[in-house]
């Protein structure tokens, strides 16, 4: 796999690894989500691509006290051949590079499997409740 900065061409196939994931919902809209990361760390938004093909991506970024990963997708066909773990080794590289001494990062409740993989990467449950609110709505 070949890891790379997000292009905006690759917009249409991330935004459909994505929904082969499950990973929208009908309150996010996933184009405002990248416009959005685009402009704060871009840098941080990586893609992975086999034979030229989309089929892993991530959001990494640091606020000066935590680092947070979003959108870490493996596409399903390319999933149990550790894509996903050398996406996050790349994303904690560049997060360690800022200084960044912890990263977070939120699993939906009941989601086994991918709990699963991040206890195998060495993340734990930090005992913390995990609050929102939205400021602004994408509809």
């Amino acid at each position: 796999m070949r890891i790379r900065v997000f292009a905006p061409e690759d917009q249409a196939a991330v935004i459909a690894l994505w929904e082969a994931c499950g990973l929208t919902r009908s309150w996010n809209d996933p184009a405002k989500d990248i416009a959005r990361k685009r402009t704060m760390q871009a840098e941080g938004f990586l893609v992975g691509e086999l034979d030229g093909k989309v089929m892993a991506s991530a959001m990494f970024g640091y606020d000066g006290h935590r680092g947070w990963v979003n959108y870490l997708a493996v596409s399903p066909e390319h999933r149990g051949r550790r894509y996903g773990a050398q996406l996050m080794a790349h994303g904690e590289a560049f997060l360690r590079n800022m200084g960044c001494p912890k990263l977070n990062l939120q699993v939906r409740k009941g989601n086994a499997e991918v709990l699963k993989f991040y206890a195998k990467l060495g993340y734990g449950d930090d005992e913390v409740v995990s609050l929102g609110k939205r400021l602004i709505s994408d509809s």
